[in-house]
């Protein structure tokens, strides 16, 4: 508790001003701060992080240098990204409540085909996500061409949730499974901003290769020929 002592030195003179030193003991705030401190300490909850490691593209020593440099056109997806806008240049809302941008996705399979002998040889696809629990858009055609890196992961991302691994060798091995060589099945995935395009698509790009699992990527600007397939798409489909 606080008191005021009233110091009365030497004798009284006429017209003198008193002093008074105010002393303020501490000792009950302390005791309130260790009964709060200990309060929490045993209501409080110690919960593990549950968040999972984000796999980056490999330079494993074991990557030859033509497979750094060249992609098989068997396994290649080469995705366009575009971001519609309106007259001014601004990005069009896809939703305007939520403020979702309308970003599309032209993409196509191996070596681009510029006679689209097949007209539906480039296809659009959009960001979608999950739709009840199950992949759409973009993420299910991805998820699909890397179905073999999936299911491994997934069965060691279960394997680790019910504790029979631990998150270390959890880490190493779906790192080493994302990144196996003897998966013949693995895409690889060419991602092509266009000048349109948004940082916003290009960051969502990425995310679809750390949510399926895809660790061989590259980023890149699009050619003469993209263009062309684009516009050739619009014709076919105005």
């Amino acid at each position: 508790m606080a008191q005021i002592e009233q110091s009365d030195k030497g004798g009284k003179k006429k017209g003198a001003q008193k002093k008074m030193s105010i002393h303020v003991d501490f000792t009950p705030m302390v005791d309130m701060n260790m009964l709060l401190i200990t309060f929490f300490m045993l209501c409080t909850t110690m919960i593990k992080s549950q968040t999972l490691p984000i796999i980056l593209p490999t330079n494993s020593n074991q990557v030859t240098e033509q497979d750094r440099t060249q992609v098989d056109k068997s396994s290649a997806i080469t995705m366009i990204l575009d971001t519609e806008r309106d007259e001014n240049g601004k990005p069009v809302l896809e939703d305007p409540k939520t403020g979702k941008v309308k970003h599309m996705i032209y993409y196509y399979f191996g070596a681009p085909d510029t006679t689209f002998a097949t007209q539906d040889f480039l296809k659009e696809e959009a960001f979608v996500g999950n739709v009840n629990k199950k992949a759409a858009g973009i993420r299910a055609i991805l998820a699909d061409k890397n179905k073999t890196v999936l299911e491994n992961y997934n069965a060691l991302k279960q394997d680790w949730r019910d504790g029979k691994l631990p998150k270390q060798q959890f880490d190493s091995l779906a790192r080493k499974n994302s990144t196996d060589s003897l998966i013949k099945d693995r895409p690889t995935v060419l991602i092509k901003p266009g000048p349109d395009a948004t940082y916003e698509a290009l960051i969502y790009a990425i995310d679809e290769m750390q949510i399926n699992q895809i660790s061989r990527y590259n980023i890149e600007h699009p050619n003469r020929v993209d263009s062309m397939l684009i516009n050739k798409y619009k014709e076919i489909h105005p």
